[in-house]
C-alpha cells in the first residue's frame, strides 16, 4: 500500500515536507522563545491590532484571533488585502506586517499604508523587501530563519504573534499552556507519523477517505481557523479541491444547500472538528449537523481534538490535518512542496 511505502514517500517528497510537519511542535516552541528575545518598543495605549498578511503568514493570525477572542481586551483583525482599512491609523493602532518571504505585494502595500497613517508598526519576516523597508524606516523588525514554504512556518506565524501580544501586555503569559499544547502534539504523533502503518494510523485512514472526494472541513470557535488550515493544506500539499465552513454560521445557510445536485452527494466527505473546549451549543450543533448531512447522503467523519486546554485542542487538530494533507498528497502521487499554479499567477502579476 502506497501509504506504508516510505521509499515512495522519499521519491515524492524530495524537499522533505514530511519532516517539516514532524518538526512543527519544536518550531512552535522555538518561535515563542525567539519572541521573548527580539526587540520591541514600549507600546502603550494600543486600542486595536491589525495583522496584515496572506496565505501561510496570515493563518497564524487567524489562529491567534480565535484563541484570543475571550482574552484580548482589544479587537484583532486579520487583513488579507492591499492598503489598510480607514480606521487603522494613529499610534493606538498596532499594525503587524507578516510576510514569510518579505516580498508579498499585498503586505508591502499594507506596510506603506501603516507608515502613512502613522500607526505603530512591527514587521515579521525572514527577509526580502519588508526587512529592507523596516530597516530604512527604523520599524521594529522580527527576523526569523526558516527554509521552506510559508505554510510550513505556521509555528512561527503564530508563535511570534503570540509573543508580541503578550509582551505588549494584551495577553496573560500563555507559556504553560503553549508547552502543554506541544506536549499533546508530540503525544499524538506517536500514532500518526509516517512510519506508523495504515491499520494503526488514523491520519492515513482519513486521507484514504478523502481520496477521490470533495472534502468540506467544518469547525467552530477555536477550531474554525483550523478548518481553514485543513482546506489550504489539502489544496497546497495534495493539489486537491476542498472547502471549509464555520459553525454556527454554516447552520444558517450550508444546510439549505444539501439537496442538489443529487449525483454529487456520494462524492463528498464532510469532516467535523470537535473539541471539548467548544461552546456547548456548538458541540450540539456539530452532532446534529453531522446527523442531518448523513441523512442527506453525505459521507462524514469527526476528528476529536486532543489535549486538555484550548490551545492544545487547536494545535493537535491542526497538526493532524497537516498529516492528513501530506498523506493525501502521497496517495495522489504528487510532490507536496511546489505550487506551480500559484507561482505562475505571481509571475503573470509581476509581468503585467
Amino acid at each position: 500500500m502506497i501509504l506504508d511505502d516510505l521509499d515512495r514517500f522519499r521519491e515524492l517528497d524530495p524537499q522533505e515536507m514530511g519532516a517539516q510537519i514532524d518538526g512543527l511542535p519544536d518550531q512552535l516552541e522555538a518561535a515563542w522563545d525567539l519572541g521573548q528575545q527580539l526587540p520591541l518598543p514600549n507600546l502603550q495605549g494600543i486600542r486595536q491590532v491589525v495583522v496584515a498578511g496572506m496565505g501561510g503568514s496570515a493563518i497564524g493570525a487567524d489562529l491567534l484571533a480565535s484563541y484570543g477572542a475571550p482574552l484580548l481586551p482589544v479587537p484583532l483583525v486579520v487583513w488579507r488585502d492591499y492598503d489598510l482599512p480607514a480606521y487603522a491609523r494613529g499610534p493606538e493602532t498596532l499594525v503587524i506586517a507578516s510576510s514569510h518571504s518579505g516580498n508579498t505585494e499585498e503586505t508591502l502595500s499594507s506596510f506603506e499604508a501603516a507608515l502613512a497613517a502613522e500607526a505603530s508598526l512591527l514587521a515579521i519576516t525572514t527577509g526580502g523587501q519588508l526587512a529592507e523597508r523596516a530597516d530604512e524606516q527604523r520599524v521594529p523588525l522580527w527576523h526569523f530563519e526558516h527554509e521552506g514554504q510559508p505554510r510550513a512556518a505556521v509555528g512561527y506565524s503564530f508563535g511570534l504573534l503570540l509573543a508580541a501580544l503578550t509582551r505588549v501586555g494584551l495577553l496573560a503569559d500563555p507559556a504553560a499552556e503553549l508547552r502543554s499544547a506541544t506536549a499533546a502534539m508530540r503525544a499524538q504523533q506517536e500514532s500518526i507519523r509516517a512510519e506508523i502503518p495504515v491499520v494503526k494510523n488514523p491520519a492515513k485512514r482519513m486521507a484514504g477517505q478523502l481520496m477521490g472526494r470533495w472534502p468540506t472541513i467544518i469547525g467552530a470557535g477555536i477550531l474554525a481557523p483550523v478548518a481553514r488550515r485543513w482546506r489550504t493544506q489539502l489544496s497546497e500539499l495534495a493539489k486537491a479541491t476542498a472547502q471549509f465552513e464555520a459553525l454556527p454560521e454554516a447552520d444558517h445557510n450550508l444546510l439549505a444547500g444539501v439537496e442538489q445536485p443529487e449525483g454529487m452527494m456520494g462524492g463528498t466527505m464532510v469532516v467535523f472538528l470537535r473539541g471539548l473546549s467548544l461552546h456547548p451549543r456548538n458541540l450540539l450543533r456539530t452532532k446534529l449537523t453531522r446527523e442531518m448531512l448523513m441523512l442527506e447522503g453525505f459521507n462524514t467523519d469527526i476528528i476529536a481534538a486532543r489535549g486538555e486546554t484550548r490551545l492544545a485542542q487547536q494545535w493537535t487538530s491542526l497538526h493532524f490535518g497537516d498529516y492528513v494533507a501530506y498523506y493525501l498528497a502521497m496517495s495522489y502521487g504528487v510532490d507536496p512542496t511546489p505550487v506551480p499554479t500559484l507561482n505562475e499567477l505571481k509571475g503573470r502579476l509581476q509581468s503585467a
